[in-house]
């Protein structure tokens, strides 16, 4: 049985899962970017530590574009599963990026605030954060518990 306190206690949060950050290379070159050349991809984690990924899919009307966090969330979904407790972005970039103010709170749907999020590039740059510290003061499920 998968047991999410060993991830925690294996990885001194000095270099990236290797399940997550495999699964995240093997969509990279899905990425399309024909617009911005710059391709990301994601790697989420579920309760069961199934991975799920996805990568930025960009479309000529912009604000269509679908980024890779999206992609991994949905895929979290379309196989059956609502929560996330781990969390990986990685660009092909020598500069680590984090996910953009939407895919935070994308992520803030599905996970809880202290989550480990990994942001890698492929060169082998990593830095550990939390969604908290990605998204402080961030509203959520939390705050319309009282009205549902």
């Amino acid at each position: 049985m998968f047991n999410p306190r060993l991830i925690i206690l294996e990885n001194p949060l000095k270099i990236p899962p290797a399940d997550m950050l495999a699964a995240a290379k093997s969509v990279l070159p899905n990425a399309y970017a024909p617009y911005s050349h710059f391709s990301v991809a994601a790697c989420v984690r579920a309760e069961n530590g199934e991975l799920f990924s996805g990568c930025n899919v960009e479309n000529a009307s912009f604000s269509i574009t679908m980024c890779a966090e999206a992609g991994a969330v949905s895929a979290l979904f379309a196989h059956g599963h609502k929560k996330i407790i781990e969390a990986l972005i990685l660009v092909p970039d020598q500069k680590i990026c984090s996910p953009c103010g939407a895919c935070r709170q994308r992520l803030l749907e599905c996970a809880a605030p202290e989550i480990s999020v990994h942001l890698c590039t492929v060169d082998g740059k990593y830095q550990h954060t939390t969604l908290a510290e990605l998204l402080p003061f961030a509203f959520g499920p939390q705050n319309l518990a009282t009205r549902l």
